[in-house]
This record gives structure tokens, sequence and C-alpha cells, in this order.
């Protein structure tokens, strides 16, 4: 299916559940083909774990006003990440639950703190480079400078902390995008949350490296425990099922 440019953008949710059934969306400008719409890598993940979808130009990447374009014309959920965006489907019970169980335990001990954890969705926007912005909805965020929170409650700041557990369809994007998307914009600690081998992975980043990194595994620890926030520790037996 050949589609205007415009129309895509306008009606972005309608073309990707075409998509959902393997119909192929050729996106079209000035009447040359300039992008195609595909169905994720992984084509037997059902819509109830959290899947990605991209939208690439092949004259170039998406840019950020773009990809604010999409958003404001769909009700899906989408991350714009080095000029790719990824649609993010609704997570599985599993993930979900993980996701409650720290986010609980944060809630509490930042209770009364000067930082705050936050949950998805929310916006995080961070700039890579002056011609790079990307938008991303970690799990779970810790923001420490809540005066980069605008009027209307946009944050264009660089959280402290950052949570992310892995879906099966998601696990090369958080891994690897993700992890170095954190590493080049400041982002002091990133918890990887791998719920497949009980799993938690503590990355500490420091000028734009890894300066360490713990593996945390349910049966041979019994907490994941921060390194910027002294104290803050998740029982491994509460994260996982």
């Amino acid at each position: 299916m050949r589609v205007p440019s415009t129309e895509v953008q306008n009606n972005f949710g309608k073309y990707l559940k075409y998509v959902e059934v393997n119909e192929e969306i050729i996106v079209t400008k000035n009447g040359k083909d300039v992008a195609r719409i595909l169905l994720c890598d992984d084509q037997n993940s059902s819509l109830a774990a959290e899947g990605a979808a991209e939208y690439q130009s092949r004259e170039g990447r998406v840019t950020y006003e773009e990809f604010l374009e999409l958003v404001e014309a769909s009700e899906q959920r989408f991350e714009l990440i080095d000029g790719v965006i990824y649609n993010l489907a609704s997570p599985s019970y599993g993930h979900q639950y993980a996701v409650q169980e720290i986010f609980g335990t944060f809630y509490n001990w930042f209770k009364n703190k000067k930082c705050i954890p936050l949950t998805s969705p929310f916006d995080i926007t961070l700039f890579k480079a002056e011609d790079n912005i990307c938008v991303v909805q970690p799990d779970i965020v810790v923001i420490c400078d809540r005066d980069n929170m605008d009027k209307k409650g946009n944050y264009k700041g660089v959280p402290t902390l950052v949570v992310e557990v892995l879906s099966p369809s998601t696990r090369s994007k958080d891994m690897l995008k993700k992890l170095e998307l954190y590493k080049q914009c400041g982002i002091k600690e990133y918890w990887m949350i791998d719920p497949k081998n009980n799993l938690i992975y503590v990355y500490i980043l420091d000028k734009n490296e890894i300066a360490d990194s713990i593996a945390f595994q349910k049966g041979a620890h019994e907490y994941a425990e921060s390194v910027c926030f002294s104290g803050l520790k998740v029982a491994l037996a509460d994260v996982f099922l």
C-alpha cells in the first residue's frame, strides 16, 4: 500500500494497525517512495508484549519536529532514538509486575527527598547532539533536576537514574541503543532488568563511558543496590515472578 507522507503523519496509528496484519506501507512524497513502515522483527509477538515498529526516511532520519507531528496525530506511544521512531505497544504482565515492584520501593525510599521517581508513560527529551534530539519513555526515571520541568509538565533534563525492563522484542534496543544514548547524555546510573534470567544489571555511567557494571541475580543476591543513591536497594525476590 502506498500512502502520501501527509496522510501517514495525520493517521500514523491507523497505518500501524495495517502493518500489524502484515500490510507493508510505502510512504510517498512528491510522487517518490521515501520511507517504508515494516512489522517488527518478532512477528510472532502478540500485542500484549511490548513491541517496536520503525519509521525512518530513506532520504534522511526523522527529525524531532517530524516526530512531534506524528505524536500529535496519533494516540500511540512512540520513542525517537537517533532519528528512528519506535512504536511502543502494551507491555506484558511480567514486565509491569517488575516495574510495579521496583517503583514501589523507589517511591517509598525517595519520599520527602529532593529527587522524585516517575513511571512510564512520561517523555524524557535528551539532547544527544545539537542535531540529534531523542525522546524516550523509560519504565522508571529518577529526576533530581526538577527545575527542568516546564509549566506544562514537559521535562527536558537529564534523569540521574533510569530503569528499563527488557522484553523479548526490545532487548536489543534497551541493551544497545538505550545504553549508548544514556551514556552519551549524562545519565549516571542505568538499571537493566532481565526477567528472562532473573537478573538486574546496574551500569554506572561517567564521561560518556561505562565506569562500572554490577550484575545482581536472584538466588545469588538478595538485593540489587544503587551506587548513586546509597541505601537504595530492591529485593530480587519481589521483582521476578
